[in-house]
């Protein structure tokens, strides 16, 4: 039992609950999904997610070769994360995988109105692209700078620069959600961002840092390393005024960041984000978290190979999840964005900006829990299409519905 307590005392010191991916913040008072063990000197935490899921989406989405309307496939990762005592400060490593090139095909999961990235030579919608074979290769180190002050340096070959809040797959207001938000590129997509480099400092309530990274998107080859010039810049100021509350503002310029159809070049983006996360335990083993999010993206329209105007879109999430009694998981999210019409391939208005908004609400029932957790769930979508694209979605309404298996490490409140 004293070691036991030693352990978790240890791993709270290096493996600080708020720190959720990359450098970003969340609260402290937040249910982490993890497995701790002791390797030496080294502490070492084990994260991953593990989704199998029917998809069944009854609108056309448009692929080459026809129509695909249900899909069958695995979304998943998994995340090692060990720390040592150096001196005054700690080092960590730590690297991040997913199968998804291999277990999510075609171009990814189908998810009505998700955007970004390329595939077979085209832009992506509908989609949720797969993710990189090597979603993080990092490293990390910080030490105290004043009484009251630390500083620290991040950066890797993979990772999260200090732009928008914690990645998706890393909430806990989404943490049993397969479903990527289409939002995603106006907040968190840059967490998989090949060269990175983040210098900040912090203290108990607040952390101020800046990135230099690589901000173009991964390329559709999704098992190698993309690597770019550091030409893309972000900063980030983050604020947890309580154990349960943590926001975030930053903004940044991401050079090349998106790829266009041929033969137009990549175009660049500017980008702001402000977040806020709430947690809390409930009823004991129980726990609610929620997120709400806000995207700003800024960019030139290019016309006959030119800059033509700059345009500006937004997206607005709201998601939360609550488990009560350790077994019923309940989740939910709300988003509404504008997307350019050439991002949805509506070619007569590529230009405008078409707004839509989708609702999803979901359960998972815990079927087992040992060494890992095991649920069956299942969740429904509403989304409300834009006039301009009735005709392919068959209505003003595109219904979804999805059917899964979540496996994830057990759950431990810190």
């Amino acid at each position: 039992m004293i070691l036991a307590t030693a352990a978790f005392t240890l791993a709270q010191a290096l493996m600080p609950a708020r720190e959720v991916s990359g450098t970003a913040w969340g609260p402290d008072e937040t249910a982490m999904y993890a497995v701790h063990h002791h390797v030496g000197a080294w502490d070492v935490m084990l994260h991953g997610a593990l989704f199998v899921q029917f998809i069944y989406e009854p609108g056309a989405v448009h692929r080459t070769g026809g129509f695909s309307t249900h899909q069958i496939d695995s979304l998943n990762w998994g995340m090692l994360v060990a720390r040592r005592r150096a001196g005054a400060g700690r080092v960590g490593l730590r690297a991040m995988l997913s199968l998804e090139p291999w277990t999510a095909p075609d171009c990814g999961t189908i998810d009505f109105f998700a955007t970004g990235e390329m595939c077979d030579g085209d832009t992506i919608h509908d989609r949720q692209h797969p993710h990189d074979l090597f979603m993080e290769l990092a490293a990390d180190y910080d030490r105290p700078l004043t009484s009251g002050w630390r500083w620290q340096v991040y950066g890797g070959m993979s990772g999260e620069p200090a732009l928008g809040p914690p990645a998706y797959p890393h909430r806990a207001s989404a943490v049993d959600n397969p479903v990527a938000p289409i939002g995603h590129h106006w907040l968190d997509s840059t967490h998989i961002s090949f060269g990175v480099v983040t210098g900040g400092v912090y203290s108990e309530r607040w952390k101020i840092e800046a990135s230099a990274f690589n901000g173009r998107e991964p390329d559709d080859d999704r098992i190698d390393i993309d690597p770019g010039p550091l030409d893309s810049v972000s900063g980030r100021i983050s604020w947890l005024p309580t154990r349960r509350l943590a926001v975030q503002v930053s903004a940044g310029h991401l050079t090349d960041a998106e790829a266009q159809f041929a033969p137009h070049p990549r175009t660049s983006d500017d980008r702001f984000t402000a977040s806020a996360i709430y947690q809390r335990p409930v009823r004991g083993s129980g726990f609610w978290a929620s997120t709400i999010a806000y995207g700003l993206d800024g960019g030139w329209v290019v016309a006959g190979g030119l800059p033509d105007r700059f345009r500006v879109s937004s997206a607005l999430i709201a998601e939360s999840t609550i488990t009560l009694a350790g077994r019923h998981t309940w989740f939910g999210r709300f988003e509404t964005v504008g997307k350019p019409g050439e991002a949805l391939h509506v070619h007569d208005a590529p230009a405008r900006i078409l707004p839509v908004t989708k609702l999803q609400a979901g359960y998972v029932r815990e079927l087992a829990r040992a060494h890992s957790t095991w649920g069956l769930g299942a969740s429904g979508s509403l989304s409300v299409v834009p006039q301009e694209l009735i005709p392919r979605y068959y209505g003003r309404i595109a219904p979804g519905l999805a059917v899964f298996l979540v496996v994830h490490p057990p759950r431990h409140m810190m």
